[in-house]
């Protein structure tokens, strides 16, 4: 069994993703009492426990005629140009678009980690802009999880200790059997005392995978996440999140450029020069790869 992070580590910030998973000095951590129940059994409970109805529920998340630009006068860039848009509660969308078209900014302003220059997003009910500080630092690390494309693992930290990092630095209780659920499922189990500088980019992304989702969180968001990775690695996140959506009513939302990850989603929300200009239900990676065509990528 793997270490636990001493109160001492609460102290750290994340410089890659700035606020993503709360990392701001919390105080004196909590000790913790781990759930000592069967793997299996937290695979049943999550079942039973995150199970929506889907047709009646509110979305995970929205935005309202978000906006954002860059620049002023004739040099402006409108990365956002009036995007409306939901995500639904228990469903995989894919976001896509070409270079440029403004999918991870919708991401980060949707999941509070920049700010919009007009429009209004929410996740769930909470509209991101009447948060504080402190509201947005417990957004991100109780109600919103994030795999990125370059993992964002702490170096310093062991595989074991990443995945934990949300609930230590909360100062909350591991679900034991829910942790050990996630990394047989992402096949990492073996890898808990390693740093990642020990770990392949695939092991890697399953800790990222395994931190993102350890505090059962409403909403995971994506970015890229199999752009580092090879085939046989994609395809392994691919079917991981898939399986989160279908059998845990996880809510995902996922920027990708690769037709064949989008077509592991329930619907592709497609962009083009900041503004939505169409979607796919259940899509195919023929029939993405045919509307990317259409929109030049």
């Amino acid at each position: 069994m793997f270490k636990r992070l001493s109160s001492i580590s609460i102290g750290l910030r994340y410089e890659n993703a700035p606020g993503a998973f709360g990392l701001i000095p919390q105080g004196t951590r909590k000790s913790a009492a781990p759930v000592q129940t069967a793997a299996n059994g937290a695979h049943e409970q999550g079942n039973e426990m995150n199970h929506i109805d889907r047709e009646t529920a509110s979305p995970a998340a929205r935005a309202v005629d978000l906006t954002k630009t860059y620049g002023k006068g004739d040099a402006v860039v409108r990365a956002l140009d009036g995007v409306s848009v939901e995500f639904a509660r228990g469903r995989f969308t894919a976001v896509m678009g070409p270079s440029g078209s403004g999918k991870s900014t919708l991401m980060h302003c949707m999941a509070g980690l920049d700010v919009p220059t007009s429009g209004r997003a929410f996740v769930g009910d909470q509209e991101i802009e009447r948060l504080d500080d402190a509201g947005l630092t417990d957004l991100r690390r109780d109600r919103i999880g994030f795999v990125f494309q370059s993992f964002n693992l702490v170096p310093t930290l062991t595989a074991g200790e990443n995945i934990t990092l949300p609930i230590d630095l909360a100062g909350a209780e591991i679900d034991q059997a829910w942790f050990d659920y996630l990394v047989e499922a992402l096949g990492i189990a073996d890898r808990l005392s390693h740093r990642p500088s020990e770990m392949s980019g695939g092991q890697q992304q399953g800790v990222a995978c395994a931190r993102a989702l350890i505090r059962r969180p409403e909403l995971i968001f994506a970015d890229e996440p199999t752009g580092n990775l090879d085939s046989s690695s994609s395809a392994e996140v691919l079917a991981f999140l898939r399986r989160s959506v279908t059998e845990h009513d996880q809510s995902i939302v996922m920027v990708t450029h690769d037709p064949r990850g989008a077509a592991y989603a329930d619907r592709v929300v497609f962009l083009a020069d900041g503004k939505v200009v169409g979607e796919l239900l259940s899509p195919t990676a023929d029939s993405v790869l045919e509307q990317l065509m259409k929109l030049g990528s």
